[in-house]
Parts: structure tokens; sequence; C-alpha cells
């Protein structure tokens, strides 16, 4: 008699800001899994969650292709574990805290890893130009608190500019972060694994000359960014970068993967921000190290469930 198929649930679209680019995410990632080995069903959480709840007693592991609110900050993550689905990735608690730029930095700085100078500004309270050029200086970079993709991200060159970029950021969070803007090489560097985490291969991002930054369009438009993997860096630089991934995931309280964003400022890596719940397409920048490790797109499915339902034992 054959072994019964793994029965996977596939979380994609939600409610998010980043709709679009997770239900991408969740099709690539149904595609790409051996359907020897397992039977995908794919659910919305914008229509489907009485469904899955429904479904819960038949489906053995869930992959969360869910990014932004309500589904990489730990609100999906808790209803799955009240389901009883053992899922890839942080639990509830390393989710909320990634998903919030500002505990993010806070713990970034107790693990003594390096982060640029910031303020948080309340909503409706703008700082004063001199307490700004004195803590930060010009250029900044305003953020919501807990948004992704680049998502409310705004680079302001002088005071003059500052008050719609809070106003900007204040539509998605009542705090929003301020902080120095470091001119440099974007890096980023994925982890895979528990007890210990191993850092990939890190990916160096360049946007195009069209783009001032990583932004939501870079990340996403065909052609607008120039992904190296892996990043030409010194072996040194190399070792540092992966060393501090794994010190961010950590301090986090991240499992089982995560991407660490950072930039290489005046020969000095300054922690940006870490994703639990990375892109997940073949071209995606996880998948992308993990490939230059020699763990293809299906082989990277196969660990992430395995590391699933090793949570469920």
């Amino acid at each position: 008699m054959p072994e019964r198929k793994i029965r996977v649930a596939i979380l994609a679209g939600g409610t998010s800001a980043e709709r679009e680019v997770s239900l991408s995410s969740g099709n690539q990632v149904k595609r790409a899994l051996n359907p020897e080995k397992y039977e995908a069903f794919m659910y919305d959480p914008a229509t489907d969650l009485l469904k899955l709840a429904q479904d819960a007693r038949n489906i053995d592991v869930a992959i969360i292709m869910l990014h932004g609110r309500g589904g990489e900050d730990g609100t999906m993550q808790g209803f799955l574990e009240m389901l009883g689905i053992p899922y890839q990735g942080s639990r509830v608690l390393g989710s909320a805290i990634a998903m919030n730029k500002i505990v993010s930095k806070r713990l970034y700085i107790q693990a003594g890893l390096p982060v640029a100078p910031y303020m948080v500004c309340h909503k409706g309270s703008i700082p004063d130009e001199a307490s700004i050029r004195e803590h930060i200086g010009f250029p900044l970079v305003v953020k919501p608190e807990q948004e992704g993709s680049s998502i409310g991200v705004t680079i302001v060159r002088d005071f003059k500019e500052l008050k719609e970029a809070l106003e900007k950021a204040w539509g998605y969070d009542k705090r929003c972060l301020i902080e120095k803007y470091l001119a440099g090489r974007e890096i980023t560097v994925g982890v895979l694994g528990n007890s210990p985490p191993k850092a990939l291969p890190p990916v160096e991002i360049r946007p195009t000359s069209g783009f001032e930054f990583f932004d939501y369009k870079a990340k996403y438009q065909p052609g607008a960014t120039e992904e190296i993997c892996p990043a030409p860096l010194s072996e040194e630089l190399t070792a540092k970068c992966q060393e501090y991934a794994i010190r961010a995931h950590e301090a986090l309280y991240c499992e089982d993967y995560s991407r660490t964003d950072m930039i290489l400022h005046d020969g000095e890596f300054y922690i940006l921000e870490t994703n639990t719940i990375p892109g997940m397409t073949a071209t995606s920048l996880f998948p992308q190290a993990a490939q230059a490790a020699g763990i293809s797109f299906s082989e990277l499915l196969d660990k992430l469930i395995e590391l699933a339902m090793e949570k469920k034992k």
C-alpha cells in the first residue's frame, strides 16, 4: 500500500498591503511541491479562515506565505496553534517581534549589533529640527512601525520634507521610526535551521539607477534590481555578515528560517530588519541564497516542511 501523501495547507493572499506578493509566493510554492510526496491545498485568509478551521483535522502541515499584517506578525501563527496545525517559521513571539521595527531595533542593540541612530515618533508629534540634527542628521529615513516591502518608507533630505513623510508613515501606524540614512551596499543574509541555525551565502542587492533605494517597485518589478549571489565580499566580510544574521535571528527569537537585511557602510554592517517569512518565489532572495548553498527550491520546501512538523513532535 503506498504511503499517504502529506497534506499541506498553503496560506496566501490575506488582507495586508502585500497581498499580491503573497499570492505569487503561494502559487509558486504549490507548483514546486513534489506531487509524489504532497497533496497541497490553497487557503486565502481573506475568505477561507472558516474553511481552514473546518479542515484542520485533515491538514498535516501549513506553509504560511503571507507577508505583512495578519500573516507575518504572529496572528496567523497563533490561529494555527489553536487549530493544532504545525507551520514553518517563527512562532507567535518571534513573528510579532520581528514585524515591529522599533522593538527589533532595541533587541538588536541589546545583542550588540550595530544599527543606525534613530528616534521614535508618535502620531502628531514632530521632533524639532535641532533635536534631529543632533541625534540623527539629514538625510534620514522614515518608516512605519510594522510594514514590510518598504511600504510607507520615505527618504527625507531636509526638515521641510519631514512632515509629509511622517504623515505618510502614520497612515499605517501610530508610531514610526526615523533613522539616519546610511549610504552603502545593501546585503541580505538568510538563516536556515535550528540548533544551530546556519547562515546561507549573502546576496547583494543593487537597484538600477532609476530607484533611490530598494523600494516596493524595485523589489517586485522585473529587471529593476540586480541581485548578486554570493555577494562579492571578502571572506572576512562574508563571515561577519553571516554571523550578524545569525545573531539577529536569535535576538528576535526566530525559528526555522529568516532573512536579515543590512547596509555595509564605511566597513561595518548595520542591521536594518529581519524577515520571518521571506518572499518564496523561485527567484526570491532567500531561494537564491539556498540555491547557491546547493539547496534547490523543491528541497528548500522539503526542509521547511520538515522543520514545521518537528514542532508538532
